[in-house]
């Protein structure tokens, strides 16, 4: 007869020794699962985090320069039209006064003239509407109040123009700051995380990229092309930018400078045009549809702007032997490098 006995129940001692057995297993896991946010990230890592940010920020730093750009721009029209304005409005006080005194005249010699009076009345403009009146006029008065109503309604154009571009203007300096507060967010971020490495960590990343840089120097002014003669070189103009850009090498980038202490990526390129005694686009965006595409990299001169990144965020000057002289990021200064450290998209000659 088969046996019915109950399996044996586990004592209370063999329970809270499974018990704390389990909950070590709980407590390890959740080390093992909280251990890898809390290491500190190598020196590789970081520098690889601070670079992506850095190329955030120049893109900012473009969309930065393009807003204060049309801000400049805008700034000057509106000037130009409250100047236009102002102007204008002396002229038709000038008129209004001519009027006035044709009017004084009449009235001495035996009073003002109906249709007088009803221009000078609170609505004036309907004047020329009413060709009645235009009858009872002299070819002289008829033709002054002709210059008046086009003066007011060149006027009341201008006034509504010079409006606008103030409502344009004070959009764009909103927008200039979102940029700048977007710029100097990214650049904190990336100083932060530097911060985080050792000073002895941060010299072997800047002596890294200063012997890089030294060894691009070499590349562009020392060797030979791949065809073993010398570099081709542009046009007298792109030289002459090209010879500017090398006299502010070991200047500092700062975004949105544009020299001649400081720079960014296009703010050194049109500096550079500039002393050769041509004006270029301020970004590196306008800076690519400025000149003629250049292709193929074999095909680039020295002194030919070169863009870079998908959306053009980039600019930079062709050294020769597959060097670029740029103002590369904030933390580094106007240097030599290889063209192969960014996305090259194409040069642009002028």
């Amino acid at each position: 007869m088969a046996s019915h006995r109950r399996p044996k129940q586990p004592g209370r001692a063999r329970v809270t020794v499974l018990t704390a057995t389990a909950a070590a297993a709980v407590a390890l896991t959740s080390q093992a699962a909280n251990a890898a946010p809390n290491e500190k990230p190598s020196k590789d890592e970081v520098k690889s985090k601070v670079d992506k940010l850095y190329e955030e920020a120049e893109k900012a730093t473009e969309k930065y320069n393009g807003a204060k750009e049309k801000q400049e721009k805008l700034e000057k029209q509106v000037d130009t039209l409250q100047d236009k304005v102002a102007r204008g409005q002396d002229d038709l006080n000038d008129l209004r006064s001519g009027v006035g005194s044709l009017a004084s005249a009449q009235y001495r010699s035996g009073g003002i003239d109906p249709s007088l009076q009803l221009f000078l009345s609170s609505d004036p403009d309907n004047y020329l509407d009413k060709a009645s009146a235009l009858d009872q006029l002299s070819s002289k008065q008829a033709e002054a109040l002709k210059k008046i109503q086009a003066k007011q309604r060149t006027l009341a154009q201008q006034r509504k123009e010079a409006a606008d571009k103030l409502g344009d203007l004070a959009t764009t300096r909103t927008e200039l700051g979102k940029k700048k507060k977007e710029v100097q967010g990214k650049l904190g971020e990336a100083q932060r995380l530097l911060n985080s490495l050792s000073a002895a960590e941060r010299a072997a990343l800047k002596a890294k990229e200063d012997r890089a840089s030294r060894d691009s120097e070499r590349q562009a002014l020392d060797k030979p092309d791949s065809k073993g003669g010398a570099p081709a070189k542009g046009s007298g103009r792109a030289s002459s930018a090209y010879a500017a850009a090398q006299s502010k090498i070991g200047s500092p980038y700062v975004y949105g400078a544009t020299g001649p202490s400081s720079f960014d990526c296009s703010g050194l390129t049109s500096w550079a045009y500039a002393q050769a005694g041509m004006d270029i686009p301020r970004t590196s965006q306008a800076q690519a549809n400025y000149g003629t595409r250049i292709a193929s990299q074999s095909d680039l001169r020295v002194g030919d702007l070169v863009i870079f990144y998908g959306d053009l965020h980039h600019v930079g000057f062709y050294a020769g032997n597959g060097q670029v002289l740029h103002a590369p990021r904030t933390g580094t200064v106007v240097r030599y490098e290889s063209i192969n450290n960014m996305p090259f998209q194409f040069g642009v000659r002028i």
